[in-house]
């Protein structure tokens, strides 16, 4: 079967340029709404992942596996857990147990909505073992809160969720006044966007007598131990699992939000597909006769449907081009903030992917309807149409 040349169809792109610039607009809007969908749920399974360590066992209350939030345990469960198991990481010969208090509180500027309804964030109770156990977390500027005061530190987002908040500020935490002292981050975790307070100053603000977690850097230790720990201590009432197990089922619990997210962007992206079908057979349709005359002069039928195909395919993949250059300087890393922290939009292989793939199969479906109008007329009615 004989082809038609390669730049017969490139140079037919330009006989309508208002016609291909809707095409290439329609698979554009397509491929970056795609590709958008796919970067919120690579970005929020990245952070989750980023934010649980293997390395790390996290004890926290029965029956409360999938929110550390609604946990509550023993203040004793951390010193306990100290002295029973051997081989945890060591930090200048102590070892490393985090104690801490997980809970999502209103924060809003002081002077305005000292209302309890402000915007719920996710603030964290600490002290000094903290930082071993999660050493992805680091002082930007600053310092860190001292123990007892009103003081708070802010993840670099946290910082952004509340209007006015910056170092040296004032910010309400459930109704009181607390100066940001700190700032902290943790890029690529959800951690970027908490609040870190000291324990027991959170402890008194909330009128807690319990903790949330207790985390501990395994070191030599073996997780079976600290599982075996919490199956003895039956007064604790605790369950042991790997801090990162825990955000898997996070990322699990989270996977509606991100499947609503990529239904939502297809069904608006229907739109784009049925304006780009309809202009690219607005565009072949007035050449019908051309077809026609191929046909006379000895080309094939699929010759000239692999020529308009070769067309429909350009148009549409050069838009889906130009989507993934928008989405890698505009969506790349853009910061989805929510009550359990905040995340980064990741524009990366699979997201891509994802993109490119929507403009060829726009491309190749886009040409069907097309070919179908230009190829099944008989070569006498095409050439007088």
């Amino acid at each position: 079967m004989k082809f038609l040349p390669f730049d017969h169809a490139i140079r037919n792109l330009g006989r309508s340029p208002k016609r291909l610039a809707l095409v290439v607009a329609g698979s554009a809007l397509v491929s970056f709404l795609l590709l958008g969908a796919v970067a919120f749920a690579r970005g929020m399974e990245s952070a989750l992942a980023a934010t649980g360590l293997a390395t790390n066992a996290l004890v926290l209350g029965a029956g409360s596996e999938e929110s550390v939030e609604r946990s509550e345990i023993s203040p004793t469960t951390a010193e306990a857990l100290a002295a029973d198991i051997d081989g945890l990481a060591q930090v200048a010969g102590e070892p490393a147990v985090s104690p801490e208090i997980h809970l999502a509180l209103p924060v809003s500027p002081l002077g305005r909505g000292a209302e309890l309804d402000a915007p719920p964030v996710l603030v964290r109770g600490f002290e000094s073992m903290a930082f071993a156990v999660h050493p992805q977390v680091r002082l930007a500027e600053g310092r860190w809160p001292a123990r007892g005061a009103d003081e708070i530190a802010a993840g670099i987002e946290a910082i952004a969720k509340v209007q006015g908040a910056s170092l040296g500020s004032t910010v309400l935490v459930a109704g009181e006044p607390f100066e940001i002292v700190g700032v902290l981050a943790a890029p690529g975790t959800a951690m970027h966007g908490e609040f870190w307070m000291r324990l027991d100053r959170l402890a008194l603000l909330t009128q807690r007598t319990t903790h949330s977690c207790v985390v501990a850097a395994l070191g030599d230790a073996d997780f079976d131990d600290i599982d075996a720990f919490t199956a003895m201590r039956l007064d604790l009432e605790t369950v042991a699992m790997r801090e990162s197990d825990y955000y898997a089922r996070l990322t699990e619990f989270f996977a509606p939000i991100r499947m609503l997210v990529l239904v939502t962007a297809i069904l608006i992206s229907t739109g784009g597909v049925l304006g780009g079908v309809h202009a690219m057979y607005a565009a072949f349709a007035s050449r019908v006769r051309e077809a026609g005359t191929l046909q006379a002069i000895g080309f094939s039928r699929a010759a000239i449907a692999v020529s308009l195909t070769i067309e429909s395919t350009v148009a549409c993949v050069a838009g889906a081009l130009l989507a993934a250059a928008a989405g890698l300087l505009f969506l790349d890393g853009l910061a989805i903030r929510f009550s359990m922290g905040s995340f980064g939009l990741s524009v990366d292989g699979p997201a891509v992917l994802a993109g490119l793939s929507a403009g060829v199969l726009l491309g190749l479906l886009g040409a069907v309807p097309a070919i179908l109008r230009c190829l099944t007329l008989p070569i006498p009615s095409a050439l007088r149409s």
